[in-house]
């Protein structure tokens, strides 16, 4: 593996961090990027250093490695990979239950340090894989229309991805005249009863059309459904966010709050966000 792993060394012993730290110092694929006596610091320097990997003590004053892990889910910053390191091996069931990449008892000796990072080698190898196939999915999903979880079970048959036409506006007939509105300037559709309410920068038009229909019609790289009557242009998406009591929702452009129920969350996050 030619990437050199930023490493964060977090032990509240100074002797044991000093160890470890001329141990990984004498591989040529490790980095060490710093050091942290205590978990608060842990915290703080990862958010600010954002290493490959940590080197976590467990058994610390104030917040303990798992504290640690658990204060970066909560914060949402994004989790480098993790050895725990601790002279007490009652703690290796909780180290694996959080998806430590290994758990290395005190002292550390050389051959299970060298082990150790074969196998943080070979997890940040899997996850590069992953993190490279999901970009290939979007790029294909962007260029065909088709949502990248279908693309997977289209590839998993063998069955042709084709490239969708959707439509470049919506025809909408209103007392014996048909308006076409270019889609490009639809910023949300919701429902209203049989109805469909479609929305644009300057005024609303009826439709009578269904969610499924609609979503037929309209190019997925452009609009997303957020709920089970609610479509949204993702270009006029502002923020996306989740108050007090768990509910979750975007803001566009115009300053329209629209909420996002929970089983379309992590769709619509994954497609504003990227993850």
């Amino acid at each position: 593996m030619s990437k050199v792993l930023k490493t964060l060394v977090v032990d509240d012993e100074p002797l044991a961090r000093k160890g470890l730290m001329v141990r990984l110092n004498e591989l040529a694929n490790i980095e060490v990027v710093g050091q942290c006596s205590n978990g608060q610091q842990a915290v703080e320097q990862i958010k600010l250093l954002q290493p490959d990997l940590v080197f976590l003590d467990i058994q610390m004053p104030g917040l303990n490695g798992f504290d640690v892990v658990a204060r970066l889910n909560e914060e949402n910053i994004r989790l480098p990979m993790v050895v725990f390191v601790t002279a007490f091996d009652q703690y290796a069931i909780k180290a694996f239950d959080i998806r430590a990449i290994d758990y290395l008892l005190k002292p550390v000796d050389s051959e299970r340090l060298a082990k150790a990072i074969d196998n943080v080698e070979q997890a940040f190898a899997l996850q590069l894989a992953e993190q490279h196939k999901n970009r290939l999915l979007h790029l294909v999903s962007d260029v065909t229309g088709h949502d990248s979880q279908q693309i997977l079970k289209d590839l998993a048959t063998n069955t042709p991805v084709t490239i969708n036409e959707y439509a470049e506006s919506l025809p909408i007939k209103d007392v014996g005249e048909t308006t076409l509105v270019p889609t490009k300037d639809i910023v949300w559709i919701d429902a209203a009863g049989d109805y469909m309410c479609v929305h644009t920068h300057s005024e609303t038009h009826i439709l009578r059309k269904t969610m499924k229909e609609l979503e037929q019609l309209l190019d997925p790289r452009h609009f997303i459904r957020i709920h089970r009557s609610s479509i949204v242009n993702r270009h006029f998406i502002d923020k996306f966010g989740n108050n007090a009591n768990g509910e979750y929702y975007v803001v566009l452009t115009n300053e329209k709050e629209i909420k996002v129920s929970r089983s379309y969350k992590d769709k619509v996050k994954q497609a504003i966000l990227g993850s």
